[in-house]
């Protein structure tokens, strides 16, 4: 007799699916889905907008009573002499480890917004204890301790601890650094997760765990968009050790991201930053002074932002800390070796930059092994009407505290009135962050004016935004290719095109009081 029916195994492997599924993508959904079948209530496409949705969806609390009802059933014919399969087994231990999990999410959610002692985060401070440990534990030992059953994937209580801390540390600092209801937004959250955890839980959870802090993380975007936000929510999700002697985690996570703004500072003070010094290394090098990438923890996160600004004496350097993972301070011969993780952010075209031989390949090689595109403004409010409103109103409750719903209105007025909805928003989320707090304070707000764009990125901008018609794409493209030749047989044997074709399509507007020479 087999330890599951038909109806428990289907069930048992829609938990299993959920216990390793990238939860803010649509596969955990349709995981949800086929394990209530017509108990499952449909939501919002896109349900991840608070950090305690999941606990307040009726879905999860379904499952959550499905489960603690199987998992002790299959424990109580287990301890009864009923033989499992392998398979059996394996969706066992899923179904209790998804059990656990939701057993301990509460605490683990105080325990993670509770701050350090007195504010203070230092490698000589006591570590935290957690309290609740003790009961995780004999929960673990009660489902897995069956006398007579093996189980085949069982791993240590600390270790599996460890990863439910990490997992819910990623949920809150993705969804508290990461705002938007928008798809483009919830494919944010779903391509950080990714960073944190791969694509396969089960193989980071075995062994990868160990070893991502040796990948780099390359984060790309338009300024604006929130590049050091989606980096701070990744540094702050590591992996962090639990030491059961001490019932206390190896570091702790509050104090263990370093950013750096590489184009506030100039090459000696870059290399002073991240390197450190020893004294009279340089004018003004007083006393030794260690750097970030000293001062950070094995466990911790060095953000290196515009990493795209760097000049290439310095690109070598920290290639030379991607590759052996050592460095030197400035004026120091003695070695010292890093053992934090390393996230970039560029808002250059580090293609172009390549092409041009201001950024090394060799370099970029050593970043791109992870990356991540931010989304503009623009694209998380296409086809998300709604989202500007959710987008004001969070800025707001930050900035007005408990009238933000009043400034929230006043702004979504002033931009359906003076900017419109098709506004392009340039500055991205900052922009609108300055737009929400000069209409709450002067009941305005005036973008700066933009610089006349070239032909080319006029062009550029208008195919991205697809408001050409094919016979306008002919002639503003027809018109700018004139612009350089000047001559209508060239611009024809270029374009591939008629004489008469061409000087019937050039636009004689276009050469009139613009920088665009008339010709031919």
């Amino acid at each position: 007799m087999p330890l599951m029916s038909p109806a428990e195994h289907a069930f048992a492997k829609a938990i299993s699916k959920l216990v390793y599924v990238n939860p803010f993508l649509p596969d955990r959904i349709a995981a949800e889905r086929e394990a209530l079948g017509d108990e499952f209530r449909e939501g919002e496409t896109v349900w991840s907008i608070q950090p305690d949705s999941d606990r307040e969806r009726s879905n999860i609390h379904r499952l959550q009573q499905r489960v603690e009802a199987l998992a002790e059933e299959l424990r109580r014919r287990l301890a009864a002499g009923t033989r499992a399969s392998r398979e059996e087994l394996t969706l066992y231990e899923d179904l209790v480890v998804y059990l656990l999990y939701y057993r301990t999410v509460v605490a683990m959610s105080e325990f993670v917004l509770q701050p350090p002692a007195a504010g203070k985060v230092s490698a000589k401070a006591p570590r935290r204890k957690v309290p609740f440990y003790r009961d995780f534990v004999a929960d673990e030992e009660h489902f897995f301790n069956v006398p007579g059953v093996e189980m085949p994937d069982r791993v240590s209580a600390p270790h599996l601890f460890a990863c439910f801390f990490q997992i819910r540390r990623a949920f809150y600092h993705i969804f508290s650094h990461i705002v938007g209801g928008s798809l483009a937004a919830a494919r944010l959250r779903a391509s950080a997760w990714q960073s944190i955890f791969t694509h396969d839980l089960r193989r980071y959870w075995r062994v990868l765990h160990r070893h991502m802090g040796d990948i780099a993380t390359l984060i790309v975007g338009a300024s604006g968009t929130g590049k050091e936000i989606v980096a701070r929510a990744i540094g702050l999700s590591r992996y962090i050790p639990f030491d059961p002697e001490t019932q206390s985690f190896a570091e702790d996570f509050t104090g263990s991201f370093y950013p750096l703004n590489l184009s506030a500072l100039s090459p000696t003070l870059i290399e002073s930053e991240l390197f450190g010094h020893r004294r009279g290394a340089f004018t003004g090098a007083l006393e030794d002074r260690a750097g970030w990438l000293e001062v950070c923890p094995p466990l911790g996160t060095v953000f290196l932002d515009e990493i795209g600004d760097v000049g290439p004496a310095i690109q070598v350097k920290l290639l030379r800390v991607l590759h052996s993972r050592t460095f030197q301070r400035l004026g120091d011969t003695e070695t010292r070796r890093f053992g934090g993780k390393v996230i970039a952010a560029t808002n250059r075209d580090l293609s172009a930059e390549m092409r041009s031989g201001r950024f090394r390949e060799d370099f970029y090689y050593r970043l791109c092994s992870d990356i991540i595109t931010t989304p503009t403004l623009r694209e998380q409010l296409a086809g998300s009407p709604q989202e500007l409103h959710r987008l004001v109103l969070f800025i707001a409750r930050n900035v007005a505290g408990e009238e933000a719903e009043h400034v929230a209105g006043e702004v979504e007025r002033f931009v359906e009135r003076e900017l419109g909805h098709d506004y392009a928003w340039p500055g991205n989320f900052r922009e609108l962050e300055q737009c929400v707090r000069n209409v709450m304070i002067r009941r305005e707000y005036r973008p700066p004016s933009r610089q006349a764009l070239e032909p080319a990125e006029e062009l550029a901008e208008a195919i991205n935004a697809g408001s050409l018609t094919a016979d306008e794409l002919l002639r503003r493209y027809v018109t700018l290719i004139y612009a350089r030749t000047q001559n209508y047989e060239e611009t024809a044997r270029r374009l591939g095109l008629d004489r008469r074709t061409v000087k019937a399509k050039v636009d004689p507007d276009a050469f009139r009081g613009t920088r665009l020479a008339a010709g031919g």
